[in-house]
């Protein structure tokens, strides 16, 4: 051998363009179980495994199987395959809230993994399908497919009430360096570029001249490198962490880790409250002036049990408020409806805050097209309510925030008021004990921790279980309790950044725009078949 890796069985010499060939030459089973396997493996660039080089070979992977399909159906079954792979990796930790209740819900474990990643996946062979009936070959071909990946993102974050998580571009939040470009242009911009990046080599396998098919390859890394390179400087320009702060505020988040499968059994309920009232006056309790609670940590109907909320005004700071999470009834002649609510308690346990969850999650928190699927809901009680939207609340005491519970922080443009006051902070409270020891709790907070760097806001975040933490508006983590840990977090409240982020102005205009520029560019450069 002299030095040249050879194929099994031939003489000729090992070479990409006969890898790519290889590739696209699968067919029926074989074809399909690769493009799934692909879309594995790209998820394993997502929270908390992080190996982002690992989308290289999976979106040019896929995108050399495109070049051998015959027709834009076949196309679309590759990428509807490749997003299938993507989101059943990425998503299996759904079926874990399944076991919380196993003889009532485990038969709908497959469904909820695998039926949400089969829809989700609709948006990536939609997308496939197309690039294959354009016909656009060389750069034309790569930055088409970038801007309709964004699109089939976009797509599946918004329609249908949206599920936007693991976007691709949050494979960068292990690092405060390379989400600063999510000031600029969110998230979408982070999928857009990483995937143009990642689908560049597969020019290596088409007939170009060299300085075009290495020339685009350069330029997609280049771009990836003056991001980290601008996110840096603007991390150097930005007030050191934790330097710039409301003055003579302090806040105490608690964490009590109460595992799911215990958390509403109504012989440990008190013990439950009881477990919140000793972390929040442990040590240091006389420095605080606020104390939050995470998502439904009052497992209780709290505005008809007044005795109950006067005793919560017990552990009220002196001319503070107490901010924690519970279920709410309204009573009404047509019929009671429920709440996923938030609620702020002053030391007589008077409510002098509250918003409703106006995003809850489909099965967990209500049964979609109740008509014709007779089916109990995961949590306890009836279906919920949702709220009006996005708020800025004022609590007594704190700056205007915009409150989010659970997963409504993983609504990339949609977590603060439209056209309202600007919030001065992001309040997030949530329970991610559903999914144990999982990807999914990281993953969640991931999400969060992009938020705070879009808005220009600092991010509080009160979790049952998962992960507790203060960011500040650069998305630095000041703070965190880890998945499981059992404590409080004492902080000062950060304060926004000076200027408002050009996404927080933009919003998801973005999206269209940086698809408008990268067909613009697919145009420009295009190549017929």
């Amino acid at each position: 051998m002299t030095g040249a890796l050879l194929r099994k069985g031939t003489s000729k010499p090992f070479s990409i363009a006969r890898l790519a060939e290889g590739m696209a030459a699968l067919r029926g089973w074989k074809a399909v179980g690769l493009a799934m396997a692909l879309g594995a493996l790209a998820a394993l660039a997502l929270p908390p495994f992080y190996f982002v080089p690992l989308l290289i070979p999976a979106f040019t992977g896929l995108l050399w199987q495109l070049a051998g399909a015959t027709r834009a159906r076949v196309a679309f079954l590759l990428g509807w395959a490749f997003g299938f792979g993507y989101f059943v990796l990425g998503l299996y930790w759904i079926g874990i809230a399944m076991t919380v209740d196993l003889a009532r819900f485990g038969w709908f474990m497959p469904v909820s993994v695998g039926g949400l990643s089969a829809g989700l996946a609709l948006f990536t062979g939609t997308a496939t399908a197309i690039v294959h009936a354009v016909g656009w070959r060389g750069p034309a071909h790569i930055l088409l497919f970038t801007a309709l990946w964004l699109l089939a993102e976009f797509g599946r974050g918004t329609l249908l009430s949206g599920f936007p998580w693991n976007l691709v571009g949050t494979v960068w939040s292990f690092s405060e360096v390379p989400i600063q470009a999510a000031a600029l242009f969110g998230v979408w911009g982070l999928s857009a570029v990483t995937v143009l990046a990642a689908s560049a080599p597969a020019l290596l396998a088409e007939r170009l001249p060299a300085v075009e098919r290495y020339g685009v390859i350069a330029a997609a890394f280049t771009v990836l490198a003056v991001i980290c390179a601008l996110g840096a400087w603007r991390l150097s320009a930005a007030p050191n962490p934790g330097a710039s702060v409301v003055p003579d505020l302090k806040l105490r988040l608690v964490q009590p880790s109460i595992d799911q499968k215990e958390k509403w059994r109504s012989e440990l309920r008190d013990s439950h409250i009881l477990r919140h009232i000793e972390l929040t006056q442990g040590p240091g309790y006389e420095e605080i002036d606020h104390v939050i609670w995470p998502e439904t940590a009052v497992p209780y109907l709290l505005n008809e049990l007044p005795d109950l909320a006067a005793a919560l005004g017990k552990v009220v700071p002196p001319g503070g408020r107490l901010i924690t999470g519970a279920p709410l009834v309204e009573r009404d002649p047509g019929g009671d409806r429920f709440f996923n609510s938030l609620f702020a308690l002053d030391e007589t346990g008077e409510m002098t805050g509250r918003y409703d969850k106006a995003r809850l999650v489909p099965f967990g928190e209500f049964v979609p097209m109740r008509w014709l699927l007779d089916m109990a809901k995961v949590t306890p009680g009836g279906d919920f309510t949702a709220g009006p939207g996005p708020r800025s609340v004022a609590f007594d005491g704190l700056p205007l925030a915009s409150p989010l519970i659970c997963y409504e922080v993983i609504f990339s443009g949609r977590v603060t008021q439209s056209g309202g006051a600007r919030p001065e902070l992001l309040l997030n409270l949530t329970n991610d004990s559903w999914f144990g020891q999982s990807t999914g709790p990281f993953q969640h907070f991931a999400n969060a921790r992009l938020r705070a760097v879009e808005e220009g806001l600092p991010l509080i975040r009160a979790a049952n279980n998962g992960i507790s933490a203060v960011i500040d508006p650069y998305g630095r983590i000041l703070q965190r309790l880890e998945l499981n840990a059992v404590g409080v977090i004492d902080t000062a409240l950060p304060k926004p950044s000076e200027s408002v982020p050009p996404f927080a102005r933009i919003g998801l205009w973005i999206v269209p725009i940086l698809c408008a520029l990268l067909v613009a560019l697919a145009f420009a450069s295009r190549r017929s078949r």
